[in-house]
Protein backbone atom coordinates (compact mmCIF):
# COMPACT_ATOMS: atom_id res chain seq x y z
CA UNK A 1 0.00 0.00 0.00
CA UNK A 2 2.43 2.34 0.99
CA UNK A 3 5.19 0.96 -1.64
CA UNK A 4 3.39 3.24 -4.44
CA UNK A 5 3.73 6.30 -2.14
CA UNK A 6 7.51 5.79 -1.19
CA UNK A 7 8.40 4.97 -4.73
CA UNK A 8 7.10 8.32 -5.58
CA UNK A 9 8.99 9.82 -3.06
CA UNK A 10 12.39 8.63 -4.36
CA UNK A 11 11.25 9.26 -7.72
CA UNK A 12 10.88 13.07 -7.17
CA UNK A 13 13.99 13.06 -5.52
CA UNK A 14 15.76 11.20 -8.25
CA UNK A 15 14.30 13.58 -10.45
CA UNK A 16 15.52 17.05 -8.03
CA UNK A 17 18.62 15.81 -7.41
CA UNK A 18 19.32 15.45 -11.35
CA UNK A 19 17.80 18.66 -12.14
CA UNK A 20 20.42 20.28 -9.33
CA UNK A 21 23.42 18.14 -11.00
CA UNK A 22 22.21 19.96 -14.66
CA UNK A 23 22.25 23.75 -13.09
CA UNK A 24 25.46 22.92 -11.65
CA UNK A 25 27.00 21.10 -14.57
CA UNK A 26 27.10 24.26 -16.81
CA UNK A 27 29.06 27.22 -16.67
CA UNK A 28 26.69 29.99 -14.82
CA UNK A 29 25.45 26.63 -12.34
CA UNK A 30 28.88 27.15 -11.34
CA UNK A 31 28.90 30.45 -10.81
CA UNK A 32 26.12 30.48 -8.42
CA UNK A 33 26.94 27.51 -6.54
CA UNK A 34 30.39 29.36 -5.58
CA UNK A 35 28.20 32.58 -5.10
CA UNK A 36 25.60 30.94 -2.95
CA UNK A 37 28.46 29.00 -1.33
CA UNK A 38 30.45 32.07 -0.21
CA UNK A 39 26.49 34.24 0.92
CA UNK A 40 26.60 30.85 3.36
CA UNK A 41 29.79 31.12 4.85
CA UNK A 42 30.37 34.93 5.10
CA UNK A 43 29.50 36.10 8.82
CA UNK A 44 26.43 38.43 9.10
CA UNK A 45 26.91 41.06 11.61
CA UNK A 46 23.76 41.76 14.28
CA UNK A 47 23.20 45.17 16.28
CA UNK A 48 21.99 45.08 19.75
CA UNK A 49 18.75 45.20 20.28
CA UNK A 50 16.31 45.38 23.43
CA UNK A 51 15.23 42.48 24.76
CA UNK A 52 11.82 42.43 24.29
CA UNK A 53 12.16 42.81 21.04
CA UNK A 54 14.32 39.77 21.14
CA UNK A 55 11.85 37.76 23.43
CA UNK A 56 9.19 38.91 20.62
CA UNK A 57 11.22 37.56 17.93
CA UNK A 58 11.24 34.14 20.27
CA UNK A 59 7.74 34.18 20.38
CA UNK A 60 7.11 34.61 17.07
CA UNK A 61 9.21 32.05 15.79
CA UNK A 62 7.66 29.69 17.69
CA UNK A 63 4.58 30.56 17.28
CA UNK A 64 5.14 30.18 13.05
CA UNK A 65 6.52 27.04 13.63
CA UNK A 66 3.51 25.65 15.18
CA UNK A 67 1.42 27.18 12.78
CA UNK A 68 4.13 25.63 10.16
CA UNK A 69 3.70 22.75 11.95
CA UNK A 70 0.03 22.35 11.24
CA UNK A 71 -0.03 23.06 7.51
CA UNK A 72 2.38 20.62 7.13
CA UNK A 73 0.26 18.24 8.89
CA UNK A 74 -2.91 19.06 7.11
CA UNK A 75 -1.27 18.33 3.95
CA UNK A 76 -0.27 15.69 4.65
CA UNK A 77 -3.40 13.92 5.11
CA UNK A 78 -5.49 15.58 2.70
CA UNK A 79 -2.67 13.57 0.55
CA UNK A 80 -3.26 10.75 2.48
CA UNK A 81 -6.80 10.87 2.66
CA UNK A 82 -6.71 11.28 -1.51
CA UNK A 83 -4.19 8.41 -2.00
CA UNK A 84 -6.77 6.07 0.25
CA UNK A 85 -10.06 7.42 -1.45
CA UNK A 86 -8.11 6.73 -4.74
CA UNK A 87 -6.53 2.96 -3.79
CA UNK A 88 -10.12 1.70 -3.27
Amino acid sequence: MFKRAFDAIGNAYEYAKEKVHNVIDNATGKVVAVGTGLAVTTGQAFAAVPADVTTAMTDAKTDALAVAALALIIVISIAAFKYMKRAT
